[in-house]
């Protein structure tokens, strides 16, 4: 893996306005927009142009979800203006288009079909499209140029901050090996997890305590609850990876109590999650 420069650009002068954000040697480009700024930027050619665009929101409805609308236009502003009139959950915007005008409406349409795939797959966010977007035909080298301007598009879309495309569980590189870290406690409990930046991955097959204690804190058990009602977690099984905000978490689902995740979760060579974080030897 090598370095990436980003350049960031703060069109408003202020860390909440409008910003482009390029990445070295691509012709992507994009565009960061509140709601609240889409129809200052009537001025900006670039985005009369072909792209596409993402529309960000909050849920009042599924706990722990956000929102993304996924589209595409031949005039990225005219599009944003409608939307401003059409959807109201949305308050911020991520645009894409081509600093060379490279982008044909097959293109864009094709890139709008695989960006919708990768956010329903992923599940972060509750996806807004009432239709799957069409897949166009397009020639095999068109094909291998936007699957390379998708990895891009990717990554900068998690550098702004909304992690709609990325798994859950990390990809590693050469220098990162992901540790295994096993949970096997009292009434059932057998889980497997991982550490991530964003949380911890409890895995799919994790078995979790086939009763609670007592004293088992109300929090979790609520969660508890609501990864059983959404069918995350099926007769004590996981039936797909979930991600919890932390090690604990993570650790008092599985074993149905008050739990330290730092001391729970232990490696195969038997070392504590807090040893291995803090570089102790045991």
């Amino acid at each position: 893996m090598f370095g990436k420069t980003i350049k960031l650009f703060l069109l408003d002068g202020i860390s909440n306005g409008r910003m482009t954000c390029e990445l070295s040697n691509w012709t992507g480009k994009a565009y960061r927009i509140p709601r609240t700024r889409v129809k200052d930027c009537a001025d900006r050619e670039e985005l009369l142009t072909t792209g596409v665009y993402l529309l960000f929101g909050k849920s009042d409805e599924a706990e722990g979800k956000d929102i993304v609308y996924i589209g595409e236009a031949e005039n990225i502003y005219k599009r944003l203006l409608q939307h401003l009139n059409e959807k109201d959950y949305w308050n911020e915007a991520i645009v894409f288009i081509s600093k060379d005008d490279n982008l044909n409406k097959a293109h864009i349409k094709y890139l709008e079909n695989r960006l919708h795939q990768l956010a329903v797959k992923i599940n972060r966010y509750i996806v807004k499209n009432s239709n799957t977007p069409t897949l166009p035909s397009i020639s095999e080298p068109d094909q291998a140029e936007m699957e390379e301007f998708l990895e891009n598009l990717k990554m900068l879309v998690n550098i702004l901050g909304f992690k709609v495309f990325e798994d859950i569980r990390e990809e590693q590189n050469n220098s990162h090996t992901s540790i295994k870290l096993k949970i096997q406690a009292a009434r059932g409990a057998n889980a497997v997890g991982e550490q991530t930046s964003d949380g911890f991955v409890v895995l799919k097959g994790s078995q979790i305590a086939e009763s609670t204690t007592q004293s088992f804190p109300k929090g979790f058990k609520k969660l508890r609850d609501k990864l059983i009602e959404e069918q995350v977690i099926v007769n004590n099984r996981f039936e797909k990876d979930y991600l919890f905000s932390s090690p604990s978490a993570a650790a008092a689902v599985v074993m149905g109590r008050s739990a330290n995740g730092l001391t729970e979760w232990i490696s195969e060579d038997g070392k504590q999650l807090k040893s291995i974080e803090s570089g102790e030897l045991k």
